[in-house]
């Protein structure tokens, strides 16, 4: 599974430096990424800082990889 967005603004200030974090539960063997592509946009963002023009592509992907895939169960 493949989940993507994009977000642009003219302007984005950060009252605060975001807490963020990606989690894949499950007991299922996985393997899982993240991760983005920024324009005017630092991987670490400063607080009170006006960011301009920027642009956010973010992509997350997950696919099962062990015994529980549904084209190994049996029925």
């Amino acid at each position: 599974m493949e989940i993507s967005a994009s977000v642009k603004a003219e302007e984005l200030t950060f009252s605060e430096v975001p807490e963020v974090s990606v989690d894949f539960p499950g007991d299922a063997e996985q393997d899982a990424a993240s991760g983005s592509d920024r324009t005017n946009l630092p991987d670490e963002v400063e607080p009170g800082v006006t960011y301009r023009d920027i642009h956010v592509d973010y992509r997350i992907a997950s696919r099962l990889t062990g015994q529980d895939r549904p084209d190994n169960r049996e029925d």
